[in-house]
């Protein structure tokens, strides 16, 4: 087992600050791309944070290690460790091999800097690497693939796609109310409901909007049912957090359960930052498996001439006429909220591995844009 008496690490991080790094406001990082046995690559990266070292493995099962000189070497992953999600005997098993294999990296990078980061450039496999590929023509070759405009129907996404080119959700009466109380705001949930109900559902078409969102929304309402349902003063009150009945810590707004990223939200707030005139209707599901719920909702709440808003509507508007980028993660990663290792200009939403795209992989190769492998070299 590594420990900080050994040398080890001591002699790693004093190795790697012979070479450049990046800067994330005042850390210093270091991306190491590198071989292993039998022709295997991995990468790690270094993080210092004032006088504590934090290595970072691709491995998902690998515990991050923590190294601080004159302190015991440990996991940082403490919680996760004692939860099961890692095993820090092997995780520190690991860490040594993974540390011979950096020093051994580095000394080779040190004899010839420019050959062994070309050697990484060719070798490096692609299917560890990072990506975007054009969403519409992953949609058009692999036809197994989920896709939103399909499952939405012609007829639908074209509604969707006139409404945002329309300007429909920049603001004004469309999306806008001057008034507003609990009561209407479930009104609204009760025809996102009906509009949106999946077979396992079983949404009552009979109950009132209110019993609607008792049964169905997340239940951490801070305090929306509590109020006066009719009242006007009391939801203004409420919604800017004045009312004695308002509550902190709950989810008011999750009409349709599931995980941080896969819940359907109707939000209603101001318009414009301290003001407390008028509201507006929100609806946000951008999930890929609950979009188009979310899509069915708008058109309906639409069509019953009633305000209402969509989140990132141009991001909305790229997946249904396919302008969007699917992105391109490491087969070694987690694809839950991968799409934000992507800048937001890449239009990146859904994500997927290299080898999702099966057979069609190798017409679609040509269309994929890697991003940069970093360059690592040592100090002028």
């Amino acid at each position: 087992m590594l420990t900080a008496n050994n040398g080890d690490i001591a002699s790693f991080v004093r190795e790697l600050n012979r070479f450049e790094c990046r800067l994330s406001v005042t850390d210093k990082i270091w991306d190491i791309v590198m071989p292993i046995d039998g022709g295997r690559w991995t990468c790690i990266a270094v993080q210092k944070y004032r006088d504590t070292y934090y290595l970072h493995g691709s491995d998902r099962k690998l515990a991050t290690l923590e190294y601080t000189a004159g302190q015991d070497l440990r996991t940082a992953d403490a919680a996760w460790s004692m939860s099961g999600a890692f095993d820090t005997e092997t995780s520190m098993r690991r860490w040594k091999e993974l540390i011979a294999h950096a020093r051994k990296w580095l000394t080779r990078v040190t004899r010839d800097w420019m050959q062994a980061n070309r050697l990484v450039e060719f070798e490096y496999p692609l299917s560890l690497r990072l990506g975007t590929v054009p969403g519409r023509i992953v949609r058009e070759l692999v036809p197994d693939i989920y896709d939103i405009a399909r499952e939405l129907g012609a007829r639908k996404t074209r509604q969707v796609i006139d409404l945002v080119e329309s300007g429909q959700f920049l603001g004004g009466s469309a999306t806008e109310v001057e008034t507003m109380t609990a009561n209407r705001y479930f009104e609204y949930c009760r025809i996102a409901y009906i509009a949106a109900a999946r077979k396992e559902d079983k949404v009552d078409k009979t109950l009132s909007g209110r019993a609607m969102y008792e049964r169905y929304a997340d239940r951490r309402d801070e305090g929306l049912l509590a109020i006066d349902s009719d009242s006007e003063t009391e939801f203004a009150d409420w919604l800017d957090g004045r009312h004695p009945k308002r509550t902190q810590g709950g989810h008011p707004w999750e009409i349709k359960r599931g995980g941080n990223t896969t819940h359907i939200d109707l939000s209603v707030y101001r318009p414009r930052y301290s003001s407390d005139k008028g509201y507006i209707i929100e609806l946000s599901g951008e999930s890929f498996s609950r979009m188009v719920e979310t899509l069915k909702m708008l058109l309906t709440i639409k069509a019953a001439g009633m305000p209402i808003s969509i989140a990132n509507p141009e991001g909305v508007r790229h997946r249904l006429v396919g302008s969007d980028q699917i992105g391109i993660v490491p087969e070694d990663e987690y694809l839950h909220r991968a799409n934000q290792q992507f800048d937001k200009r890449d239009r990146v939403f859904d994500v997927m591995h290299l080898s999702d795209l099966g057979r069609k992989k190798r017409k679609i190769l040509p269309f994929i844009r890697w991003q940069p492998l970093p360059v690592l070299m040592p100090k002028r």
